[in-house]
């Protein structure tokens, strides 16, 4: 890991401060903040401030595109609509400015996420700032990457991927065939758009944006992959923003990563996921059978025999509808590692877990079937439109970071995973396959892949829950590492992200951004909701879940493919 660098300020310089600054006897002058490059001021400062027409959308909203230059080396060639929508602050007259959201993915759409902020934002946040969403270049409102000709030839490829993960030979076989002709797609086809959704290209496109809303210092809070986009931006433009927040945080380093090792060897998302599974069991097991479904006999060795026998031979089970529905092992483990994005990830794994159990050993297939048929429910089957979202994610993905060379490479590279990380491994090892680079040919060479270390004018706030299953804890104990000028703040919450989780971590959160302070140094938040605290419900009662902080929760993007066993988070 790259160490810390602290610049020492020139004697001149020093001689400046030390005349107006009184130092104690001994101390050190403070690090002078890095500020935004010769070549960064040079692309980015170049392009015209953007004058957004703005109109009325969704009642409550206003919405603008815009077009920016594909490639900020030619600030007056081909250009790229983008979109933004915003929410204005309740109170005008006190407005701090304006908030930027990103909800991760990659491949959110943040003027959706926008949009929804009244419910999941504190109204302290509501109040002070105008809340702005900008679609990232190629998704969502903006201008969509379209690595095929058609919906027939999409399906064509997606049909050889259309498994949670692959897990028998023929499986693998057919997924590794898919992520080729995907990845050529994207680099022939696609090319224009996909070879300019860097992250780097993104952060750009934020700078302007900020300067067309007005803003003179950015705020951000990005969520997810969201925080890739905040850590970019913060060593891009270093002295641009009054506040930054970064919630269930990427380690910058492994995400560009190398061409040896595929995005989870690097990330430890698996890791993350099998952590909190093993410590749900055993809290499940402490706990007993009065406050948990899953607690009879040995939890985790249960688990265990459930996987065993989903891979020996998958459940038939009737639909309700005089048809049948068969849960597949990677079905199962795409289920549980679903629910442990949830706040209340111990009661709907262990719920789950018993289901399954009880239509494998005892016949009951009941609570499985209607469960599978409430969210199937919610979930609509389409052949149109053209829908992008594997195609953006797979953009950013592949064309931030550094991949093996073939395809053919990934059996073998998530088995190792699966052996570090039961379960999982295979689940996240296989979201990167079309990126091998044999295939996946198309390259931004205005990508940014480091330094992210610089020391910004203004603190970062970092954010991680010892209990994410998608972005390790590890992961913001890194970047916060990285970035010299930055405040971890750890939480004990369940589920993706922080906020709004407990009143602590939101709290915190919302403080800093409204005064530009983070919190105390080494601060950790315990108020989170903890599983099997309460006895279960008798038969037949439902439990009421809710927030601690009495909204709902941040609808972060995640690239966990959807299961037919998970509910809506």
């Amino acid at each position: 890991m790259p160490r810390k660098t602290h610049r020492l300020l020139t004697a001149a310089l020093a001689g400046i401060v030390l005349s107006v600054v009184a130092a104690a006897p001994g101390s050190a002058a403070p690090a002078a903040p890095d500020r935004t490059s010769k070549a960064e001021r040079a692309r980015v400062d170049a392009v015209p401030t953007p004058k957004l027409g703005w109109y009325k959308c969704y009642d409550v909203a206003e919405c603008a595109t815009t077009r920016l230059p594909l490639d900020y080396d030619k600030p007056k060639g081909a250009t790229t609509e983008i979109a933004i929508l915003r929410i204005k602050a309740k109170d005008q007259k006190h407005k701090i400015g304006s908030l930027f959201l990103n909800p991760g993915g990659p491949g959110g759409s943040a003027t959706e996420f926008a949009l929804y902020a009244p419910y999941f934002l504190s109204d302290s946040l509501l109040q002070r700032f105008d809340i702005v969403g900008v679609d990232p270049r190629g998704i969502g409102a903006s201008a969509n990457v379209k690595c095929f000709k058609s919906v027939k030839d999409q399906t064509a490829v997606f049909d050889l991927m259309n498994v949670p993960f692959p897990v028998t030979k023929a499986e693998e076989s057919r997924y590794v065939t898919g992520s080729k002709r995907f990845g050529k797609a994207c680099s022939t086809t696609g090319r224009t758009l996909a070879g300019a959704m860097s992250t780097a290209e993104v952060a750009r496109d934020m700078d302007v944006m900020r300067r067309a809303v007005g803003d003179k210092k950015l705020n951000y809070l990005g969520f997810s992959y969201g925080s890739a986009l905040g850590q970019y931006y913060a060593n891009l433009f270093p002295d641009r923003f009054r506040a930054l927040v970064i919630d269930g945080v990427l380690d910058p380093v492994a995400w560009v990563g190398n061409t040896r090792q595929i995005l989870d060897e690097r990330l430890h998302s698996s890791d993350g996921g099998y952590r909190a599974l093993i410590e749900i069991l055993r809290r499940c097991d402490r706990a007993g059978e009065t406050h948990c479904v899953f607690a009879a006999g040995d939890p985790v060795a249960n688990f265990e025999t459930i996987a065993r026998e989903l891979r020996a031979k998958p459940l038939q089970l009737p639909d309700g509808d005089g048809g049948t529905f068969t849960v597949t092992y990677a079905i199962f483990v795409n289920a549980i590692l679903g629910s442990l994005y949830d706040l209340y990830a111990g009661q709907v794994v262990t719920e789950i877990s018993a289901e399954v159990w009880a239509a494998l050993h005892e016949g009951s297939p009941a609570a499985l079937t209607e469960r599978a048929r409430a969210v199937r429910a919610t979930k609509r089957g389409y052949d149109f439109p053209y829908e992008n979202g594997f195609e953006a994610s797979s953009a950013v993905i592949c064309t931030d970071g550094r991949h093996p060379a073939d395809a053919g490479s990934w059996p073998a590279a998530t088995a190792r995973r699966d052996q570090k990380a039961p379960y999982f491994g295979r689940s996240w090892g296989w979201i990167d396959s079309q990126c091998a680079n044999k295939t996946w040919t198309v390259q931004d060479e205005d990508a940014y892949r480091g330094p992210f270390t610089k020391r910004t004018a203004a603190p970062v706030l970092v954010v991680g829950n010892f209990w994410d299953p998608a972005t390790n804890y590890q992961g913001a104990v890194a970047a916060s590492r990285l970035l010299p000028n930055s405040r971890l703040l750890s939480s004990n919450n369940w589920g993706h992200t922080a906020y709004g989780s407990g009143v602590c971590a939101t709290t915190s959160i919302d403080d800093y951004l409204l005064t530009g302070r983070p919190p105390a140094k080494g601060k950790v938040c315990t108020d989170s909701v903890q599983p099997f605290t309460e006895p279960l419900p008798p038969p037949g009662e439902t439990t009421t879940l809710s927030t601690p902080t009495g909204k709902q929760r941040p609808p972060v993007a995640t690239l966990v493919p959807e299961s037919l066993l998970t509910p809506e988070k």
